[in-house]
C-alpha cells in the first residue's frame, strides 16, 4: 500500500508546484505536510496541506534551502517520504541523500543520477558514449578566458557560453566573436561561482558549445521505472524564452517532423538507461529548425515547471506516476497524445522588459471552462514577495488541434483578471496575436525580435 511506504508525504517547496504536489498527494489518501516561510504563510498551499510547518524567515537560505529545518518538519510530522518539487533542494543530491540516510522515501532519481546529470560537460560526455547526439562543444570544464579563446576558435563562431552546473537559462549568453566571448565567459564565470558557491577568479566551471542561429527548445518527458525500464512521454516545445528562460510551452512541438520526433524519444530513452534513469525527468535538446536535426542539452532530474502540458495531452498524472515509481511499483505506461495543450506562465513582472513586479494581489479571478486549467499559487489578497521567483500561475489549454488550442489560449488569457502586481497577461495576448508564433513556425529568438 502506498500509505505504509510513503505517507505523509513532505513537499519541500512552496507555491503553485507544492499546491499541485498536495492536490495528487491527498488524491491518492495520503497526508501532504507544507512547509513555509513567514512570507508565505497566508499562501493557499499552506491551508491545503493537511498539516503545515513554519521553517524560517522570508530568505531562501534560511527556509526552503535549509536542509536541517526541512528534514526537522519531516521528523515532526513522521513523513515517511519526501516529494522536492522542482528548484530549491529538487536537484540537490546531499539532500537527497540526506532523506535517504533519515530512513526516508526520496521521490525522484537516486542522487547518484542527480550528480552525474547535474555537470553538463559530464553529461554531455556520457551521452555521446551512449550514442545520444551532442552540439560541438568541450569536453572539459574551462577554467580561463585563455582556454575559452582557443576553445571557440575550435568550435567556430557563434558559441554558446554557460555555466557546468546550475538551469533555469542562467548565466547564458551567445558570443559572436572574440570580443562578444569575453563578456560572456565573464559572465558565466561569476554565475557559476554563484552555483558553487566558490571564486569566480579560482577556476569557474564554463561550458562552450556550438550556438545554433535558428534554433528551436524541444524537451522529452520519460519515465524511469523500477523494473529497468525508460518510457517516453512525448515532447514539449519550449522555444517562446525571454533572457533563455521558457514562459510558453506547448504539446506536441509544432516544428518538428514525425520523424524527427521518433528520433528524439528513442534518444532521450538511451540517454535514461545510460544514467539508470529512476522517477520522471526531462531530456532537454536544441533542435535545428532548417536541418530538422537535433542535439542533446541537459537533463533535468525532476519534475518540471511545464509538465502540465503533458499531462493534458496524455491524460496521465506525472505526480501519481512519481508516487508510485517512489513506492517499487511498475505501472504499464502506454501513452497515446490526444489534442494540443499550451502553457501560458503567469508571472508578476512588467510585460515590456520582463522584470518582477510584486506586490499584493487586489482581484483575482481565474478562467473556468472546458480545456482549461490553472495551477495557480495564489489568490486575491495574497501579496507576492521579492524573495522568489515570481511566477504566479500557470494557466493551461487543451484543444482538438492547436488552432482549437489557439483558440482557447485567447479565451483564457482575456478572461484571467489579475490587479495589484506587474503581470504578463498583455505579453500573453501579444503573442497570441504574432503572426510567426500563430504560424508554428518559431524559434528562441521569438520574443527577442517581438521587443526589438
Amino acid at each position: 500500500m502506498l500509505t505504509d511506504s510513503l505517507g505523509p508525504v513532505l513537499v519541500a517547496n512552496r507555491g503553485e508546484i507544492a499546491r499541485r504536489i498536495i492536490r495528487t498527494v491527498k488524491r491518492m489518501g495520503l497526508r501532504a505536510v507544507a512547509v513555509y516561510s513567514e512570507a508565505d504563510a497566508d499562501l493557499p498551499f499552506v491551508r491545503e496541506a493537511d498539516e503545515a510547518v513554519p521553517i524560517g524567515p522570508a530568505s531562501p537560505a534560511q527556509s526552503y534551502l535549509d536542509v536541517a529545518k526541512v528534514l526537522e518538519a519531516a521528523s515532526v510530522t513522521g513523513a515517511r517520504s519526501v516529494h522536492p518539487g522542482y528548484g530549491f533542494l529538487a536537484e540537490n543530491a546531499a539532500f537527497a541523500r540526506a532523506v535517504i540516510d533519515a530512513g526516508m522515501v526520496w521521490i525522484g532519481p537516486a542522487p547518484e543520477a542527480i550528480d552525474r546529470m547535474g555537470d553538463k560537460i559530464n553529461a554531455r560526455n556520457l551521452m555521446e558514449a551512449a550514442g545520444v547526439p551532442v552540439a560541438a562543444g568541450t569536453r572539459e570544464p574551462v577554467t580561463d578566458l585563455s582556454l575559452a579563446l582557443r576553445a571557440a576558435e575550435s568550435i567556430g563562431y557563434p558559441v554558446m557560453v554557460k555555466t557546468a552546473g546550475g538551469g533555469g537559462g542562467i548565466g547564458m549568453s551567445v558570443a559572436h566573436d572574440d570580443e562578444g566571448l569575453v563578456k560572456a565567459y565573464e559572465q558565466a564565470a561569476r554565475a557559476a561561482a554563484r552555483f558553487t558557491g566558490g571564486d569566480a577568479l579560482e577556476g569557474p566551471a564554463v561550458l562552450l558549445e556550438r550556438y545554433v542561429e535558428r534554433a528551436r527548445h524541444v524537451e522529452v518527458q520519460i519515465l524511469g521505472l523500477p523494473d529497468g525500464r525508460v518510457v517516453a512521454l512525448g515532447e514539449r516545445d519550449c522555444s517562446v524564452q525571454r533572457r533563455h528562460q521558457k514562459v510558453v510551452e506547448e504539446s506536441p512541438s509544432p516544428g518538428i517532423t514525425p520523424e524527427l520526433r521518433e528520433r528524439m524519444l528513442a534518444a532521450a530513452v538511451r540517454a535514461g538507461e545510460a544514467v539508470g534513469y529512476l522517477g520522471a525527468g526531462t531530456v532537454e535538446c536544441l533542435v535545428d529548425a532548417d536541418k530538422q536535426d537535433f542535439v542533446f542539452i541537459e537533463m533535468n532530474t525532476r519534475l518540471q515547471v511545464e509538465h502540465p502540458v503533458t499531462e493534458l495531452v496524455t491524460g496521465l498524472d506525472l505526480v501519481e506516476l512519481q508516487l508510485r515509481v517512489a513506492a517499487g511499483q511498475s505501472p504499464d505506461v502506454r501513452p497515446e497524445t490526444t489534442g494540443h495543450a499550451i502553457e501560458f506562465r503567469v508571472y508578476a513582472e512588467d510585460p515590456m522588459r520582463f522584470f518582477p513586479g510584486p506586490g499584493k494581489i487586489m482581484e483575482w479571478e481565474e478562467p473556468a471552462f472546458d480545456g482549461v486549467r490553472v495551477d495557480s499559487g495564489y489568490a486575491a489578497g495574497n501579496t507576492v514577495t521579492p524573495f522568489y521567483d515570481p511566477l504566479m500561475a500557470k494557466l493551461c489549454v487543451h484543444g482538438e488541434d492547436r488552432a482549437d488550442a489557439l483558440e482557447k489560449g485567447r479565451k483564457a488569457v482575456g478572461a484571467f483578471v489579475v490587479a495589484g502586481p506587474k503581470n504578463n497577461l498583455r505579453f500573453c495576448v501579444e503573442l497570441l496575436d504574432n503572426a510567426e508564433f500563430v504560424s508554428g513556425d518559431y524559434d528562441t529568438g521569438l520574443v527577442a525580435r517581438m521587443r526589438a
